[in-house]
């Protein structure tokens, strides 16, 4: 620190503070929201504490100072969670036929039923979109009931709505046989979970999807910046707590299942989380495996959240991963190509 002069001073001070919370946020998969609602929102600021802690590296490397080893070490030692949000590299689509399942997941907010995306054809951009990428399963969260009939390639198709008046929930449309199915009932809200038992060749597979507990956050009000934010930690700390609950409920369902497992679905909250621990489990994250570049599922454009998963099996294998950038909802759709 001698040789820094007053203004690197103060740049170190503020490195330092960011690296503690870095340091700090790798624990946070192990807080449990109704215990400690508050500090569990800081996991929406993971990214946000990796991205500043990497530029402090550059900022210092390019002055020549040993002060870069602080924020590097920090960084090395979270490896898992730099993994969870960058990837440099990735599987391209695969050539592989035998055994191989194309997963989607992709949160549909109604079809852009109340045009929060300004046009009159979003909807059928969608249903296009799913035409031309072709999954053999696909998983929609925020679905509305108008479209159960237009996915003509998926002779197989459960829905799944929260309330009988309701049009909107959840579905899956699928090319092999569903032979079972079920809800998980979330209390309080007008989210829900959903799973399907799948026959293709001479296996079968448990696919669930999930529409956790949402944060009501709208992507495009700068609701961050807003004298409001005390009353906004609460409500979202109030909703991790609710989510708590309902990940304990999956965590619990998927143990009596003795399928092959996959879990999709719009968790509402990023990898960082103890409501992605509860729900992996011993599970692998496709896009950790196979994805590219930042992952980003939700626009959002104060920064990077990936909040979209497809989780699998340690026994499967995963031979790429997708994420796309078409802009057709709140939500960005995300594939991998698996093999059983």
């Amino acid at each position: 620190m001698k040789k820094l002069n007053w203004f690197n001073r103060f740049i170190f001070l503020i490195n330092s503070l960011f690296a503690a919370l870095l340091l700090l946020s790798y624990a946070l998969p192990y807080v449990f929201p109704k215990s400690f609602p508050t500090l569990s929102v800081f996991s929406l600021s993971v990214p946000i504490f990796i991205t500043i802690n990497i530029v402090f590296v550059c900022y210092w490397v390019l002055q020549f100072k040993r002060q870069f080893l602080l924020s590097l070490i920090i960084l090395l030692m979270g490896y898992g969670h730099l993994k969870a949000f960058y990837r440099f590299s990735g599987n391209e689509e695969s050539s592989v036929r035998e055994g191989v399942l194309k997963v989607m997941s992709f949160n549909v907010r109604l079809f852009n039923l109340y045009e929060w995306i300004p046009g009159d054809d979003v909807d059928q951009d969608i249903i296009n979109f799913v035409n031309s990428e072709a999954p053999d399963v696909i998983c929609f969260q925020d679905f509305h009931k108008d479209k159960e009939e237009v996915f003509v390639n998926y002779p197989y198709k459960y829905t799944v709505y929260k309330h009988r008046k309701n049009k909107n929930g959840n579905a899956v449309f699928s090319k092999y046989p569903i032979i079972n199915k079920g809800v998980l009932d979330f209390p309080g809200n007008g989210n829900n979970g959903m799973y399907v038992d799948l026959r293709k060749g001479n296996d079968t597979i448990r696919v669930y999807n999930l529409h956790l507990e949402s944060h009501r956050i709208n992507p495009d009000e700068e609701a961050l910046t807003k004298k409001n934010s005390e009353r906004l930690f609460k409500r979202i700390g109030n909703t991790f707590a609710m989510q708590q609950t309902q990940a304990e409920m999956v965590a619990e369902h998927k143990k009596l299942c003795h399928y092959k497992k996959i879990i999709c679905g719009d968790f509402n909250n990023t990898s960082s989380s103890n409501i992605f621990k509860l729900i992996r489990g011993d599970m692998k994250d496709t896009f950790e495996e196979q994805g590219k570049g930042l992952g980003r599922t939700f626009v959002f454009k104060f920064f990077p959240l990936r909040i979209d998963f497809i989780l699998i099996d340690d026994t499967i294998e995963v031979l790429s991963h997708k994420n796309y950038d078409q802009k057709l909802s709140d939500h960005y759709p995300i594939k991998s190509t698996i093999r059983l």
